[in-house]
Order: structure tokens, then sequence, then C-alpha cells
């Protein structure tokens, strides 16, 4: 039995996958250890994992009440400063506390820069994670990261200069001086461009979506390895409402709108989505936890939860709407029905790019997201023979993937082969 120390930064979305991989290196009789934000204390402590926290509730909450967060240039230097750079000391101090040489494997996003000091300054194995394949920098199919220019006839080398701005501009300012100070304090020399290799663990990267969603590129780093999407929600400890199930065999499969589990700002979301689906005459579910954001004196035909998992749901519903998060497009692939998204910032414009070249939905931006517009998009998403086709050929690439066990058995790698049980 080896420790297995895993970090997930983030909202829901974020925090997921890594509890599915969690469970599944717990199936193989290691000691799983979490380190998340309090936030997520109650669930992870449910699923029986050892939980050591990163910052508070209060912090968390500050951070997705920002309306900031969700500005394409605004939100990165918000996410920077409270996922990177705050908890940079924090999770090196827990790695080294924890750390136990020879039997111990750390798990980590992009974003826990402590992690990877960590790597350096005392070798702790370290496996990263990448949730999304917007993080990798490629100058062959290259992420959509608006306004950056970045399609197929966009010459190589604007490219390389447009990421290199990216680090000189607005990257690096934000985590030279934090990150370069912690480092000199530890006798590191100095790093620049973080974001352009260092980021990546020398010893193993995982890219938790498959390749036929996004193949590996040559000029990704060498120790990538892609495993599939995690398809992980809450749905083994999740409270199953009555209410979901009459509701679903009273009629015709429904719409089912959310603006992602970090959204505090879905007022207007939802405001769209009630008249957009009232003028369709169809049906609709609103996925939120926060009921303020729900239209009053809803129309018989609309329901509201809190949470739902996506396992339960989405192979019943008609289309998803929603943020472009990496975590709901997955399962509405998984569930082989239509999305649209309404894309914001981060990874989303790529997620809506990489739906669109499958033929399985459409995105389009926040200032676009408004009823007639939506209407139609539907409209069409309901009633195209071939989208519904290219849907369940998508689904049908899940039926074999084994994408948390492929995981694990990469994360396995970094220990010694006495620590790593057989069957």
């Amino acid at each position: 039995m080896a420790r297995m120390i895993l970090i997930a930064i983030g909202s829901s979305g974020d925090v997921h996958p890594v509890l599915g991989i969690a469970e599944e290196l717990a199936q193989r009789n290691h000691e799983v250890i979490i380190l998340t934000n309090p936030s997520f204390e109650s669930l992870v402590r449910r699923l029986g994992f050892e939980f050591r926290p990163l910052g508070t509730s209060e912090e968390f909450d500050t951070v997705a009440d920002d309306p900031d967060v969700w500005h394409r240039v605004r939100g990165v230097r918000l996410l920077v400063r409270w996922a990177i750079v705050h908890t940079l000391r924090p999770i090196y101090e827990l790695l080294r506390e924890l750390y136990i040489p020879g039997n111990t494997v750390v798990v980590a996003p992009l974003t826990a820069f402590g992690a990877r000091v960590a790597r350096e300054s005392f070798g702790i194995p370290l496996v990263t994670l990448h949730l999304q394949p917007v993080v990798f920098r490629s100058v062959h199919d290259t992420p959509k990261i608006p306004p950056m220019l970045t399609g197929q006839r966009v010459p190589h080398w604007l490219k390389r200069f447009q990421f290199y701005l990216a680090d000189r501009l607005l990257v690096d300012p934000l985590l030279n001086r934090a990150t370069n100070a912690f480092r000199a304090e530890l006798g590191l020399q100095p790093v620049h461009r973080f974001m352009n290799h260092w980021c990546h663990s020398p010893d193993c990267v995982l890219g938790l979506f498959p390749d036929w969603y996004a193949p590996l590129q040559v000029d990704w780093p060498q120790n990538t390895h892609l495993t599939g999407f995690p398809m992980w929600d809450e749905s083994v400890v999740a409270h199953r409402d009555p209410r979901l199930q009459q509701f679903l065999e009273a009629g015709s499969p429904p719409l089912v709108f959310t603006p992602g589990s970090a959204m505090r700002h879905g007022k207007d979301f939802f405001e769209v989505a009630v008249a957009a689906t009232d003028q369709l005459g169809g049906r609709a579910i609103l996925l939120s936890r926060h009921a303020a954001h729900i239209p009053r004196n809803l129309p018989a035909g609309i329901m509201h939860f809190p949470y739902v998992p996506f396992s339960q749901l989405l192979a019943r519903s008609a289309v998803l709407v929603h943020h472009g998060g990496i975590g709901s497009t997955a399962q509405a692939l998984a569930a082989a029905i239509p999305q649209l998204i309404m894309a914001m910032a981060f990874d989303q414009p790529d997620n809506a790019n990489r739906v669109q070249r499958l033929g399985v939905g459409r995105g389009i931006f926040r200032h676009e997201f408004q009823v007639p517009r939506v209407k139609k998009m539907l409209e069409h998403l309901l009633r195209s023979d071939e989208i519904s086709t290219r849907c369940k050929q998508v689904a049908a690439r899940f039926e074999s993937a084994r994408p948390r066990e492929e995981a694990a058995d990469w994360i396995e790698h970094l220990l010694p082969s006495s620590e790593v049980e057989t069957s």
C-alpha cells in the first residue's frame, strides 16, 4: 500500500475527476489523502478519504462571488492569484509533512505550483493532471483561446509569439515575484514562462480526455498520456429527489439548463432559459444551488433542482445547455444528447469549438445568449437528424473506455514495483 496525495483546486468540475481517480486508487488498497478547499470537506469525508484543507470556505466564496471570475482577462488574474499564488506555500508545506520517501505519489493539477516546487526541492514523485486540452500549448492543433488567433491558417511563428506575449504581459507578472521568491528560499533557481513547459511534471502528465476529443500533439510534453474522461459525479452520495422521477415520467424529455456549479451570477442565464423553453412549448430542468437565480412562478413543465447527478438525468433529456465546462461537456457526449454551450472564459470557448467540430452541438458567447438566438439554436439541435446521429456515434466511443483505471495505472508507474498490488 502506498500513500497517494491528490490535490484538487477549483469548483466541483475540478474536484469530481480527482475524486473519481481517488476511488480507483483506494480500491487498489492505497492510502488516499485529498487536499482541497473546505467547501468540499463533507463530500471528501463521505467518500471515506482523509481530508486536508487548502484555504478556507470564505476565500472560495469570495472568489466565486466575484463577477470578474468569468471575464477572459480579469478572470485569469483572479485565478492565478487564488489558485496558484495563494496555495503555493500551503501545498508545499503539506507535502513536506505528508511525504514518505519511496512510498508516496502526488497527483495535482497545473495550478498546484506548490507540488511542482516540492518535486524539485525534495524529489516527491508528481503526476500532473490536465482535465482539459486547452492547457496544452501547440502550434498545430492549437486550442481556441479568445482573443488569440489560433486557427489552422495562422502561421506557427505567430502562434508562438502570442503565447510569448501572454506570458510576458499577463501570466509571468502575476507569478514571478511570489513564486521565484519562494524558490529562492529553498535554494532553487528562478523560473520564467511558467506556463510554457515548467508547469508540466517531468515524471508524468495525464490528459483526462480521449484522443478523439483532442489528439496528442508532437509539441506537447513527451511524457503525456491520454486516459479519457473520468466520468464521475456525486451519484454515489447524492440524495435522490422523488420529484425528478415523477417529472421525467410526466412528459417529453426535457431541456436541461445549468451555468455551472461555480456560477454565482446566473440570473440572466435562467431568465433566457425559461423564456426560450416557454416559446418552444417544451419542458425544462433548471440546475442551480442558488435558488435566488431562478425566476419566480415557473411555468408548468419547468422545474428547478439544486443538484442532480448528470449520470441520472442526461440520458433521459433532450439537450444540455451549459457553460462549457469539461465535465458537463463529457457527460453530454456520453449521454448521446446535443449540447448548446454558452462560453465565457478559461477552457469553455475551446470545448465549444471541439463540440462543434464533433458535430454534436453549438457554441455561443455569453453576450449572444439571448432568447431569439437560443430558441433558434435549440430548434436546430432538436430537429437535426445529422446531429442526433453524430451524438450516438460519439457516445458509442465511451463503451470500452477505462479512464479511471488507466489513470491509476499511470500513477502507479511512479511507485516501486513492490508497492503495486497485482491481481
